[in-house]
């Protein structure tokens, strides 16, 4: 995933379309130093989960990553800001309680995880298995999108990513 990373943040420079700092600019990286294995487990205590490995993984390459558009992609959070999405945007888990159509999506909303766009007009969400061992599940969600958008895990999320950044 480092290598997909390093990829996706030399080449949104490079392509000159998007604002970065002059210290991303200069280092050609849109990461943050990676978290600790402490400040995991700290988080994974305190949301009473033990998360994914790849996302686990992409937290000891880089503890955040920079959106290339906030008004697209969510930029990822420190492991300390992340949290449940019921706790960041509860009047959004609500309104999708609401329809009755809209219910399923509702129960994986409240169980959801915001690791990314805290504060953007869209997120990243992991989604724990109900089912022991089961398999996470990863939603880009914002409002300007009919629903989730799901990805295979984070390197599917970030693979896309870069090959949007190809095609631009």
């Amino acid at each position: 995933m480092k290598k997909i990373l390093r990829e996706i943040s030399e080449m949104a420079i490079k392509l000159g379309e998007f604002s970065f700092t002059t210290e991303q600019t200069k280092t050609k990286w849109l990461g943050d130093q990676p978290a600790t294995p402490a400040e995991i487990q700290e988080a994974e205590t305190r949301l009473g989960v033990t998360l994914p490995v790849d996302y686990k993984e992409f937290l000891l390459i880089t503890n955040g990553f920079t959106t290339l558009n906030e008004n697209v992609d969510p930029s990822f959070s420190k492991i300390s800001d992340v949290a449940f999405l019921k706790d960041v945007d509860p009047q959004l888990i609500e309104i999708w309680t609401e329809n009755v159509e809209l219910l399923e999506g509702a129960i994986k909303l409240a169980r959801s995880i915001v690791i990314g766009g805290l504060t953007e007009e869209q997120y990243f969400l992991l989604i724990p298995p109900v089912i022991e061992n089961a398999d996470w599940e990863y939603w880009k969600f914002a409002s300007w999108i009919p629903g989730e958008h799901p990805y295979q895990g984070l390197e599917n999320y970030f693979i896309n990513l870069l090959d949007f950044l190809k095609s631009a």
